[in-house]
């Protein structure tokens, strides 16, 4: 019951997205497959919740230089049993920058990605099912976290030319694709 949510959503994306068929199916069957999907308990893997946060203007993103994996990211985290991958996604935002005045510009899932977590402090190596949400600052001011070595707000020219993850260049391919779509209407 608790995950069927999810499941809808993951529904729609992939109507939306017919080209990324094979990772919602993972993902399907992934969080049909466990109904502890959402608890980092399930070390084979979990659900987690990530932003594509953008300023007050929409023209950048806020990434995190993570402490832990040494790279560039999106803001997110574990659902710690959180079944609404939504409210992972503002609060790990939150956590993460330090504003509070965050709000989706869209209820639906903006980006997924499964990705390898290496084995860190006694933790095997496991998968993220990564969902994220394309979310809204209502300033540009942030705070620090422990979880990161550097906070950036950074335009969609400044990150194309930064050295970044895939899934995150993907994301500033879907973004920049939103962007000319804005502009069209």
């Amino acid at each position: 019951m608790h995950r069927n949510t999810l499941l809808e959503k993951l529904e729609r994306y992939q109507l939306q997205n017919p080209g990324e068929a094979k990772v919602v199916q993972k993902f399907k069957n992934f969080v049909k497959s466990h109904s502890d999907c959402f608890n980092r308990s399930l070390l084979m893997g979990h659900v987690t919740g990530s932003s594509w946060l953008l300023d007050p203007s929409e023209k950048k993103v806020l990434l995190t230089h993570h402490k832990k994996l040494g790279k560039w990211l999106q803001l997110g985290g574990h659902a710690d049993g959180e079944c609404d991958v939504l409210k992972v996604a503002v609060k790990e935002a939150q956590e993460e920058s330090g504003i509070q005045e965050i709000r989706p510009l869209q209820e639906e899932i903006f980006y997924l990605d499964v990705h390898t977590i290496p084995e860190y402090h006694g933790v095997p190596e496991h998968e993220h099912y990564d969902v994220t949400f394309l979310l809204k600052a209502s300033k540009d001011d942030f705070h620090l976290s422990e979880e990161s070595s550097a906070l950036a707000w950074l335009s969609a020219d400044e990150l194309g030319g930064m050295e970044v993850d895939d899934s995150v260049k993907k994301m500033l391919k879907k973004w920049t694709r939103k962007i000319c779509k804005y502009k069209i209407d």
